[in-house]
Protein backbone atom coordinates (compact mmCIF):
# COMPACT_ATOMS: atom_id res chain seq x y z
CA UNK A 1 0.00 0.00 0.00
CA UNK A 2 1.26 3.49 -0.79
CA UNK A 3 0.10 6.88 0.40
CA UNK A 4 -2.40 8.61 -1.87
CA UNK A 5 -0.79 10.58 -4.70
CA UNK A 6 -1.60 14.26 -4.23
CA UNK A 7 -2.52 15.76 -7.61
CA UNK A 8 -2.72 19.19 -6.01
CA UNK A 9 -0.65 22.39 -6.16
CA UNK A 10 0.63 21.89 -2.60
CA UNK A 11 0.79 20.23 -0.21
CA UNK A 12 1.97 17.60 -2.64
CA UNK A 13 3.56 14.19 -2.80
CA UNK A 14 7.09 14.20 -1.39
CA UNK A 15 9.90 11.64 -1.49
CA UNK A 16 10.75 9.29 1.34
CA UNK A 17 14.06 11.11 1.68
CA UNK A 18 12.24 14.41 2.29
CA UNK A 19 9.92 12.80 4.81
CA UNK A 20 12.81 11.12 6.59
CA UNK A 21 14.56 14.46 7.07
CA UNK A 22 11.80 15.38 9.52
CA UNK A 23 12.67 12.54 11.90
CA UNK A 24 15.39 14.60 13.58
CA UNK A 25 14.60 17.17 16.28
CA UNK A 26 16.51 20.43 15.97
CA UNK A 27 17.26 23.06 18.59
CA UNK A 28 16.16 26.42 17.23
CA UNK A 29 19.27 28.15 18.63
CA UNK A 30 21.65 25.36 17.75
CA UNK A 31 24.53 26.23 15.43
CA UNK A 32 23.76 23.27 13.16
CA UNK A 33 20.20 24.49 12.63
CA UNK A 34 21.39 28.04 11.97
CA UNK A 35 23.72 26.66 9.32
CA UNK A 36 20.82 24.69 7.86
CA UNK A 37 18.72 27.85 7.56
CA UNK A 38 21.58 29.80 5.98
CA UNK A 39 22.20 27.07 3.40
CA UNK A 40 18.52 26.94 2.46
CA UNK A 41 18.37 30.72 1.97
CA UNK A 42 21.53 30.66 -0.14
CA UNK A 43 20.13 27.95 -2.39
CA UNK A 44 16.80 29.76 -2.80
CA UNK A 45 18.64 32.89 -3.91
CA UNK A 46 20.76 30.88 -6.34
CA UNK A 47 17.70 29.38 -8.05
CA UNK A 48 16.68 32.87 -9.25
CA UNK A 49 20.19 34.34 -9.60
CA UNK A 50 19.59 36.73 -6.73
CA UNK A 51 22.74 36.54 -4.60
CA UNK A 52 24.23 39.81 -5.85
CA UNK A 53 21.09 41.93 -5.69
CA UNK A 54 18.54 40.33 -3.37
CA UNK A 55 18.27 38.72 0.04
CA UNK A 56 16.11 35.80 1.17
CA UNK A 57 13.95 36.28 4.25
CA UNK A 58 12.22 33.10 5.47
CA UNK A 59 9.00 33.36 7.42
CA UNK A 60 7.01 30.94 9.53
CA UNK A 61 3.66 30.06 7.93
CA UNK A 62 2.10 29.43 4.56
CA UNK A 63 2.72 31.30 1.34
CA UNK A 64 -0.12 33.69 2.13
CA UNK A 65 1.76 34.78 5.27
CA UNK A 66 4.72 35.71 3.08
CA UNK A 67 2.52 37.56 0.57
CA UNK A 68 0.99 39.65 3.35
CA UNK A 69 4.42 40.30 4.83
CA UNK A 70 5.83 41.46 1.50
CA UNK A 71 2.97 43.90 0.98
CA UNK A 72 3.01 45.16 4.56
CA UNK A 73 6.75 45.81 4.49
CA UNK A 74 7.59 46.87 0.95
CA UNK A 75 4.53 49.01 0.19
CA UNK A 76 4.86 52.14 2.36
CA UNK A 77 1.94 53.20 4.52
CA UNK A 78 1.38 56.10 2.13
CA UNK A 79 1.97 53.91 -0.95
CA UNK A 80 -0.56 52.45 -3.38
CA UNK A 81 -0.63 48.95 -4.80
CA UNK A 82 -2.13 47.96 -8.14
CA UNK A 83 -2.88 44.23 -8.24
CA UNK A 84 -3.45 42.41 -11.51
CA UNK A 85 -6.26 39.94 -10.91
CA UNK A 86 -7.31 36.98 -13.04
CA UNK A 87 -8.04 34.47 -10.32
CA UNK A 88 -8.49 33.80 -6.62
CA UNK A 89 -4.90 34.50 -5.60
CA UNK A 90 -4.82 37.92 -7.22
CA UNK A 91 -7.99 38.71 -5.28
CA UNK A 92 -6.33 37.44 -2.11
CA UNK A 93 -3.33 39.72 -2.61
CA UNK A 94 -5.64 42.71 -3.05
CA UNK A 95 -7.65 41.68 0.01
CA UNK A 96 -4.50 41.42 2.12
CA UNK A 97 -3.43 44.92 1.09
CA UNK A 98 -6.85 46.33 1.92
CA UNK A 99 -7.05 44.65 5.34
CA UNK A 100 -3.65 45.97 6.43
CA UNK A 101 -4.60 49.48 5.39
CA UNK A 102 -2.73 50.01 2.15
CA UNK A 103 -4.34 51.83 -0.75
CA UNK A 104 -5.13 49.23 -3.41
CA UNK A 105 -6.67 49.18 -6.88
CA UNK A 106 -7.12 46.22 -9.19
CA UNK A 107 -6.74 45.61 -12.89
CA UNK A 108 -8.99 42.62 -13.40
CA UNK A 109 -9.30 40.36 -16.43
CA UNK A 110 -11.25 37.14 -16.96
CA UNK A 111 -9.94 33.90 -15.45
CA UNK A 112 -8.70 32.76 -18.87
CA UNK A 113 -7.19 36.10 -19.90
CA UNK A 114 -3.72 37.40 -18.95
CA UNK A 115 -3.26 41.11 -18.25
CA UNK A 116 -2.40 43.28 -21.24
CA UNK A 117 0.93 45.08 -20.69
CA UNK A 118 -0.30 48.03 -22.75
CA UNK A 119 -3.34 48.45 -20.53
CA UNK A 120 -1.14 48.23 -17.46
CA UNK A 121 1.10 50.96 -18.88
CA UNK A 122 -1.95 53.13 -19.50
CA UNK A 123 -3.19 52.68 -15.93
CA UNK A 124 0.20 53.46 -14.43
CA UNK A 125 0.49 56.62 -16.51
CA UNK A 126 -3.00 57.70 -15.44
CA UNK A 127 -2.36 57.22 -11.70
CA UNK A 128 1.02 58.50 -10.47
CA UNK A 129 0.04 57.58 -6.88
CA UNK A 130 0.58 53.90 -7.67
CA UNK A 131 3.94 52.98 -6.15
CA UNK A 132 3.85 49.18 -6.48
CA UNK A 133 2.37 46.55 -8.78
CA UNK A 134 1.41 43.03 -7.71
CA UNK A 135 1.42 40.08 -10.11
CA UNK A 136 0.57 36.40 -9.67
CA UNK A 137 3.06 34.66 -11.96
CA UNK A 138 1.16 31.37 -12.25
CA UNK A 139 -2.42 31.81 -11.03
CA UNK A 140 -3.07 28.56 -9.19
CA UNK A 141 -6.84 28.87 -9.38
CA UNK A 142 -6.69 27.96 -13.09
CA UNK A 143 -3.05 27.25 -13.99
CA UNK A 144 -2.75 30.30 -16.26
CA UNK A 145 0.76 31.68 -16.81
CA UNK A 146 0.89 35.46 -16.71
CA UNK A 147 3.52 37.38 -18.76
CA UNK A 148 6.14 38.22 -16.14
CA UNK A 149 8.81 39.42 -18.57
CA UNK A 150 6.52 41.91 -20.30
CA UNK A 151 4.91 43.09 -17.07
CA UNK A 152 8.23 43.65 -15.32
CA UNK A 153 9.43 45.77 -18.23
CA UNK A 154 6.32 47.95 -18.15
CA UNK A 155 6.53 48.43 -14.39
CA UNK A 156 10.23 49.35 -14.54
CA UNK A 157 9.67 51.77 -17.42
CA UNK A 158 6.99 53.51 -15.35
CA UNK A 159 9.36 53.82 -12.38
CA UNK A 160 7.28 51.61 -10.07
CA UNK A 161 8.22 48.50 -8.07
CA UNK A 162 7.02 44.97 -8.85
CA UNK A 163 5.99 42.39 -6.25
CA UNK A 164 5.60 38.88 -7.71
CA UNK A 165 3.69 36.01 -6.13
CA UNK A 166 5.68 33.11 -7.59
CA UNK A 167 4.13 30.54 -5.30
CA UNK A 168 3.32 28.02 -8.04
CA UNK A 169 6.22 28.79 -10.37
CA UNK A 170 9.32 29.19 -8.19
CA UNK A 171 11.82 26.45 -8.90
CA UNK A 172 10.14 25.19 -12.08
CA UNK A 173 9.67 28.17 -14.38
CA UNK A 174 12.73 30.29 -15.17
CA UNK A 175 12.96 33.55 -13.21
CA UNK A 176 16.08 35.72 -12.99
CA UNK A 177 15.82 38.53 -10.43
CA UNK A 178 19.40 39.47 -11.23
CA UNK A 179 18.35 40.75 -14.63
CA UNK A 180 14.60 41.30 -14.25
CA UNK A 181 13.40 44.40 -12.35
CA UNK A 182 11.63 42.61 -9.49
CA UNK A 183 11.52 44.22 -6.06
CA UNK A 184 10.26 41.08 -4.34
CA UNK A 185 9.54 37.48 -5.26
CA UNK A 186 7.40 35.38 -2.92
CA UNK A 187 7.14 31.60 -2.70
CA UNK A 188 6.89 28.74 -0.22
CA UNK A 189 8.44 25.42 0.70
CA UNK A 190 5.69 23.09 -0.46
CA UNK A 191 5.17 23.54 -4.18
CA UNK A 192 7.68 23.13 -7.02
CA UNK A 193 10.53 22.72 -4.54
CA UNK A 194 8.70 19.59 -3.30
CA UNK A 195 9.16 20.33 0.39
CA UNK A 196 6.42 20.31 3.02
CA UNK A 197 4.14 23.19 4.11
CA UNK A 198 5.09 25.61 6.84
CA UNK A 199 7.67 28.07 5.49
CA UNK A 200 7.16 30.99 3.15
CA UNK A 201 9.95 33.25 1.98
CA UNK A 202 10.43 36.64 0.38
CA UNK A 203 13.34 37.25 -1.95
CA UNK A 204 13.61 41.02 -1.76
CA UNK A 205 15.94 43.46 -3.45
CA UNK A 206 18.42 44.60 -0.80
CA UNK A 207 17.75 48.32 -1.20
CA UNK A 208 13.97 47.81 -1.20
CA UNK A 209 14.13 45.84 2.04
CA UNK A 210 16.38 48.42 3.72
CA UNK A 211 13.99 51.18 2.66
CA UNK A 212 11.09 49.36 4.34
CA UNK A 213 12.12 50.21 7.91
CA UNK A 214 9.07 51.29 9.90
CA UNK A 215 6.55 50.12 7.29
CA UNK A 216 5.55 46.80 8.82
CA UNK A 217 1.99 46.48 10.06
CA UNK A 218 2.96 43.48 12.19
CA UNK A 219 5.58 42.49 14.72
CA UNK A 220 5.70 38.86 13.56
CA UNK A 221 5.80 39.77 9.86
CA UNK A 222 8.51 42.45 10.03
CA UNK A 223 10.79 41.21 7.25
CA UNK A 224 13.60 43.69 7.83
CA UNK A 225 13.74 42.87 11.52
CA UNK A 226 13.73 39.16 10.71
CA UNK A 227 16.55 39.63 8.20
CA UNK A 228 18.70 41.81 10.44
CA UNK A 229 18.26 39.48 13.41
CA UNK A 230 19.30 36.51 11.27
CA UNK A 231 22.33 38.40 9.97
CA UNK A 232 23.37 39.25 13.51
CA UNK A 233 22.66 35.96 15.27
CA UNK A 234 21.98 33.33 12.60
CA UNK A 235 18.68 32.64 14.35
CA UNK A 236 15.01 33.16 13.58
CA UNK A 237 13.40 35.82 15.80
CA UNK A 238 10.67 33.48 16.97
CA UNK A 239 10.21 29.70 17.05
CA UNK A 240 11.12 28.42 13.56
CA UNK A 241 9.46 25.49 11.74
CA UNK A 242 12.54 23.35 12.30
CA UNK A 243 11.28 20.14 10.71
CA UNK A 244 9.97 22.04 7.69
CA UNK A 245 13.36 23.68 7.15
CA UNK A 246 15.09 20.31 7.42
CA UNK A 247 12.69 18.80 4.89
CA UNK A 248 13.29 21.72 2.54
CA UNK A 249 17.05 21.22 2.86
CA UNK A 250 16.59 17.59 1.78
CA UNK A 251 14.24 18.64 -1.04
CA UNK A 252 16.74 21.22 -2.31
CA UNK A 253 19.51 18.61 -2.31
CA UNK A 254 17.33 16.41 -4.50
CA UNK A 255 16.43 19.41 -6.67
CA UNK A 256 20.09 20.00 -7.45
CA UNK A 257 20.75 16.31 -8.02
CA UNK A 258 17.87 16.17 -10.50
CA UNK A 259 19.38 19.00 -12.52
CA UNK A 260 17.82 22.12 -11.02
CA UNK A 261 15.20 24.30 -12.67
CA UNK A 262 15.55 23.02 -16.27
CA UNK A 263 15.15 19.40 -15.19
CA UNK A 264 12.27 20.16 -12.85
CA UNK A 265 10.47 22.05 -15.60
CA UNK A 266 11.08 19.22 -18.10
CA UNK A 267 9.57 16.63 -15.76
CA UNK A 268 6.53 18.76 -14.99
CA UNK A 269 6.04 19.60 -18.68
CA UNK A 270 6.11 15.90 -19.53
CA UNK A 271 3.63 15.21 -16.74
CA UNK A 272 1.35 17.93 -18.10
CA UNK A 273 1.52 16.60 -21.65
CA UNK A 274 0.65 13.06 -20.52
CA UNK A 275 -2.17 14.35 -18.33
CA UNK A 276 -3.77 16.51 -21.00
CA UNK A 277 -3.51 13.91 -23.76
CA UNK A 278 -4.84 11.18 -21.46
CA UNK A 279 -7.76 13.23 -20.19
CA UNK A 280 -8.71 14.26 -23.70
CA UNK A 281 -9.04 10.59 -24.64
CA UNK A 282 -11.85 10.38 -22.10
CA UNK A 283 -13.65 13.50 -23.27
CA UNK A 284 -12.36 16.00 -20.73
CA UNK A 285 -11.96 19.56 -21.99
CA UNK A 286 -9.34 22.05 -20.82
CA UNK A 287 -10.47 25.38 -19.42
CA UNK A 288 -7.44 27.29 -20.76
CA UNK A 289 -6.02 27.58 -24.24
CA UNK A 290 -2.84 25.52 -24.50
CA UNK A 291 -0.69 28.63 -25.00
CA UNK A 292 -1.70 30.01 -21.60
CA UNK A 293 -1.34 26.77 -19.65
CA UNK A 294 1.55 26.45 -17.22
CA UNK A 295 2.70 22.86 -16.55
CA UNK A 296 1.82 23.18 -12.86
CA UNK A 297 -1.90 22.55 -12.46
CA UNK A 298 -4.56 21.99 -15.12
CA UNK A 299 -8.21 23.00 -14.89
CA UNK A 300 -10.72 20.72 -16.61
CA UNK A 301 -14.41 21.20 -17.25
CA UNK A 302 -16.49 18.84 -15.12
CA UNK A 303 -18.01 15.74 -16.78
CA UNK A 304 -21.07 16.63 -18.83
CA UNK A 305 -23.46 14.49 -16.81
CA UNK A 306 -26.55 15.72 -14.92
CA UNK A 307 -25.65 13.75 -11.77
CA UNK A 308 -22.10 15.09 -11.52
CA UNK A 309 -21.01 16.20 -8.04
CA UNK A 310 -17.37 16.96 -7.32
CA UNK A 311 -17.49 15.41 -3.85
CA UNK A 312 -18.63 12.02 -5.21
CA UNK A 313 -16.10 12.24 -8.02
CA UNK A 314 -13.33 13.14 -5.56
CA UNK A 315 -14.16 10.23 -3.27
CA UNK A 316 -14.29 7.73 -6.14
CA UNK A 317 -10.86 8.81 -7.40
CA UNK A 318 -9.53 9.01 -3.82
CA UNK A 319 -10.47 5.36 -3.24
CA UNK A 320 -8.19 4.51 -6.17
CA UNK A 321 -5.28 6.32 -4.57
CA UNK A 322 -5.34 9.81 -6.11
CA UNK A 323 -6.35 13.16 -4.61
CA UNK A 324 -7.82 15.78 -6.95
CA UNK A 325 -8.44 19.47 -6.30
CA UNK A 326 -11.77 21.30 -6.61
CA UNK A 327 -12.20 24.10 -9.12
CA UNK A 328 -12.10 27.73 -8.00
CA UNK A 329 -14.22 29.21 -10.77
CA UNK A 330 -17.61 30.57 -9.76
CA UNK A 331 -19.19 30.64 -13.21
CA UNK A 332 -18.22 27.15 -14.41
CA UNK A 333 -18.13 23.67 -12.88
CA UNK A 334 -14.49 22.59 -13.01
CA UNK A 335 -11.87 20.57 -11.17
CA UNK A 336 -8.09 20.74 -11.12
CA UNK A 337 -5.30 18.18 -11.47
CA UNK A 338 -1.74 19.01 -10.45
CA UNK A 339 1.35 18.03 -12.43
CA UNK A 340 3.88 18.76 -9.68
CA UNK A 341 5.35 16.88 -6.75
CA UNK A 342 7.53 13.80 -6.57
CA UNK A 343 5.70 12.09 -9.42
CA UNK A 344 6.39 11.39 -13.08
CA UNK A 345 4.52 10.07 -16.09
CA UNK A 346 3.87 6.68 -14.45
CA UNK A 347 1.75 8.22 -11.68
CA UNK A 348 0.07 10.52 -14.20
CA UNK A 349 -0.92 7.59 -16.42
CA UNK A 350 -2.26 5.73 -13.39
CA UNK A 351 -4.23 8.81 -12.33
CA UNK A 352 -5.85 9.17 -15.73
CA UNK A 353 -6.88 5.52 -15.62
CA UNK A 354 -8.30 5.99 -12.11
CA UNK A 355 -10.31 9.01 -13.24
CA UNK A 356 -11.66 7.14 -16.26
CA UNK A 357 -12.63 4.11 -14.18
CA UNK A 358 -14.32 6.36 -11.64
CA UNK A 359 -16.55 7.75 -14.37
CA UNK A 360 -17.62 4.21 -15.22
CA UNK A 361 -18.15 3.26 -11.57
CA UNK A 362 -20.32 6.34 -11.00
CA UNK A 363 -22.30 5.85 -14.18
CA UNK A 364 -21.06 9.13 -15.65
CA UNK A 365 -19.68 7.63 -18.83
CA UNK A 366 -20.38 10.38 -21.39
CA UNK A 367 -20.79 10.44 -25.15
CA UNK A 368 -17.88 12.86 -25.38
CA UNK A 369 -15.40 10.06 -24.79
CA UNK A 370 -13.27 8.96 -27.70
Amino acid sequence: MRDPILLTPGPLTTTLRTKTAMLIDWGSWDRSFNELTASVCADLLAIVNGAASHVCVPLQGSGTFAVEAAIGNLVPRHGKLLVMVNGAYGKRMAQAAEIIGRQVVTYETADDTPPDPRELARRLAADPAISHVGLIHCETSTGILNPLDQISGVVAAAGRALIVDAMSSFGALPIDVGSQPIAALIASSNKCLEGVPGMGFVIARQDALQASRGNSHSLAMDLLDQYEYMQKSGQWRYTPPTHVVAALRAALDQYREEGGQPARLARYAHNCERLVSGMRRYGFRLFLDAGLQAPIIVTFHAPAHPDYQFKRFYEAVREKGFVLYPGKLTQLDTFRVGCIGAIDHAEIDQAVSAIAQSLVDLGWHTENEE
